[in-house]
């Protein structure tokens, strides 16, 4: 059988590891380097998971602080090393435009030609498009700073900087911006919080203890809650707690979400303190899931208090004229537009069943946020589905 990986990240390094142990050698298609999602991090990124999560299938963390943070390169590292452990050729620099179906296969058309597969494993991540909302659409393009091309505080122009979307990125940079010395004002948004630690011991390993990370896409209030941010949580400086209240106290001036801008000024609903009260209710959830979970799977509960009473002094509008950067990290969605047919849902996410497309006969996924639970497209999590959607690519050249 023939087949193609795209993408040499983290889900299509596991996936060709998954395949090579069924007697499938796959080519892998990369558009860049291995591992390029995060060598596109910024200059101090560090993993905002523990260190025990880098355990793709085969290659489990064996370094002395697996409650740690490591740094970007670290991870680069990881993923570099786990690529030579792959027998699959890994072909660098190739983008793949259009992928089609006729009878002869599945037809990969690419920068450097046509390759044609019984089977195609995409493995290029759910969120390849960064979204700038609507109501940024008068700011001018050249005060608009994309967190993904965002590397340092030595980058970004003089005068203050607006930063559009709470999530662990905009927290992150944000708070790396304000100890600069910058003057940062964050638009905020419905994001998750919780404690870095509990009892000393990380909270995604408490997490890791319930069934946080089990949970389906059934198991949200609706589909777009897959839109959800991260909780804010940062990994810098060997992890501490991120969120509006450790924000504020740094300096950040916190406004609510952008109402729009009239070409000279950008004006803020005054919903600052309905995003706290969002993020605290989140993390009330999560104590609640812990208290009724971790005695059955024999842990101890540990110390979980509700946050401080919040201070809310909410910014009601920013000048353009004193603005250097907008730094939009209003997060990502899903762009498969160079698969040909209808192949995803309404919001744009792939429609499969273990991986495999219900549309498409010999196209599967990986690394999908919430394809098959929170955890599918985790460094921790993604070896499971890739196990899984291998074996539906062997069986289905059975």
């Amino acid at each position: 059988m023939s087949a193609i990986v795209v993408g040499a990240g983290q889900a299509g390094l596991s996936v060709s590891h998954e395949l090579e142990a069924l007697g499938v050698e796959p080519v892998v298609i990369e558009r860049a380097k291995p591992g390029q999602a995060w060598r596109d991090r910024w200059d101090t990124f560090t993993l905002v998971t523990p260190n025990w999560t880098m355990a793709l299938p085969g290659s489990p963390y064996s370094g002395s602080e697996p409650e740690g943070h490591v740094p970007r390169d670290v991870i680069v590292g990881y993923l570099e090393d786990y690529a030579h452990s792959v027998a699959s050729p890994i072909v660098e620099g190739v983008d793949v435009t259009r992928l089609r179906a006729d009878r002869d296969g599945l037809h990969a058309e690419t920068n450097d030609g046509e390759l044609v597969a019984d089977a195609v494993v995409v493995c290029t991540g759910s969120f390849a498009r960064q979204h700038r909302p609507s109501v940024l659409a008068a700011v001018p393009d050249s005060l608009i700073l994309s967190s993904s091309e965002y590397r340092n505080p030595g980058q970004v122009p003089a005068g203050k900087v607006v930063i559009v979307g709470s999530g662990q990125t905009g927290c992150q940079i944000a708070e790396e911006l304000v100890r600069s010395g910058r003057d940062v004002v964050l638009a905020c948004g419905r994001a998750p919080w919780a404690p870095r630690r509990l009892d000393g011991t990380d909270i995604i390993t408490w997490l890791e203890r319930t069934t946080f990370f089990d949970a389906t896409v059934a198991d949200l209030p609706s589909p777009a809650g897959r839109f959800l941010a991260n909780p804010q949580l940062t990994g810098a400086g060997g992890g501490h707690d991120l969120g509006f209240r450790t924000l504020q106290a740094l300096g950040v001036r916190l406004a609510g979400h952008v109402a729009g801008c009239d070409g000279g000024r950008i004006g803020f609903v005054d919903d600052v303190a309905d995003s706290v009260a969002f993020a605290d209710e989140w993390w009330a959830g999560m104590r609640a899931m812990m208290r009724a979970q971790l005695p059955a799977k024999g842990f101890g509960i540990p110390e979980m208090t509700a946050p401080p009473p919040f201070r809310c002094e909410p910014v009601d509008e920013v000048s353009l004229r004193d603005v250097g950067a907008v730094v939009l990290a209003a997060g990502f969605r899903p762009d498969y537009s160079w698969i040909d047919g209808d192949v995803c849902d309404e919001l744009g996410f792939p429609v499969t069943q273990d991986g495999a497309s219900l549309v498409m006969p010999g196209l599967y996924f990986c690394g999908v946020h919430f394809m098959r639970a929170r955890r599918s497209a985790l460094l921790f999590g993604v070896g499971r589905d890739a196990a899984i959607v291998a074996q539906e690519v062997a069986q289905a050249s059975a």
